[in-house]
């Protein structure tokens, strides 16, 4: 067995980050937020009255409420200047790389017109495709947790180089689940799936990620690859360079 590889038991369903994971951090910050961004303004502009973006900017100003600086404190949703001001916020938002609810609701929305139009196809590292299928073919069920909409994540392996995937992914998480960071998001997403925690592989590149899927009980493993910031140390857990590094044992056998 290589050095680099990782060898786990008794695992049954896989959890997956998306980008820095699936798809090289690249294409999300320099093709996926840049998009959403160019598009923004007008998107926001023209459809601010149809239910799903009236549904997500209503998200936004709830988000704004934990925000003391957001300008949409001090505004009231009948202002004329109320639009204004939510695309100002937004892009300050983008600009910090926001994950809260409203704004990754109105990015997926965005990307999902991106998408549809083939304007955007999602790019993944060539491991995962054949990992996905190999995995499928041998019992494990496979979701995603990102921070991403649950919209933005189908459309995204929905329209991918290797085409539609997401006939091989079973379930999807967001943030509405609850942070990244948090370990009660994992016990939930556990839940969901009907799963005993120690028996769910977390994948991610982000080590406070990891270590509060390890808090609660999941079997995890860090994604390294290019273009991803180093690793916190923070994180003791094994690393892969690609999904072909982990040896999935018997599914029904426990972790030695």
């Amino acid at each position: 067995m290589s050095p680099t590889q990782v060898q786990l038991s008794g695992v049954q369903h896989i959890l997956l980050d998306i980008e820095g994971t699936v798809s090289d951090v690249r294409f999300v910050f320099d093709v996926m937020f840049p998009y959403a961004r160019q598009h923004m303004r007008d998107f926001v502009s023209q459809h601010a009255s149809s239910a799903e973006v009236a549904q997500a900017i209503d998200q936004v100003v709830l988000d704004s409420k934990m925000d003391p600086e957001n300008p949409l404190n001090s505004i009231s949703r009948d202002d004329l200047r109320f639009q204004e001001q939510l695309l100002v916020y937004l892009e300050h938002l983008m600009d910090i790389d926001s994950k809260t609810t409203g704004l990754k609701a109105l990015q997926g929305l965005i990307w999902k017109e991106g998408f549809e139009s083939g304007l955007l196809t999602a790019e993944l590292f060539p491991d995962v495709p054949p990992a996905l299928h190999d995995w499928i073919s041998r019992g494990y069920r496979i979701s995603i947790y990102s921070s991403g909409s649950v919209l933005a994540q189908k459309l995204f392996f929905g329209h991918t180089t290797a085409g539609d995937l997401t006939g091989l992914l079973s379930s999807f998480f967001d943030t509405t689940i609850g942070k990244k960071q948090d370990p009660a998001s994992y016990s939930k997403i556990a839940e969901k799936l009907e799963a005993i925690p120690s028996r769910v592989l977390f994948v991610s590149d982000i080590a406070e990620e990891l270590i509060a899927a390890t808090t609660s009980g999941f079997q995890t493993v860090a994604s390294i690859r290019p273009n991803n910031r180093p690793l916190s140390s923070s994180y003791p857990g094994p690393q892969v360079q690609s999904f072909q590094e982990i040896l999935l044992r018997d599914r029904n056998s426990t972790n030695t």
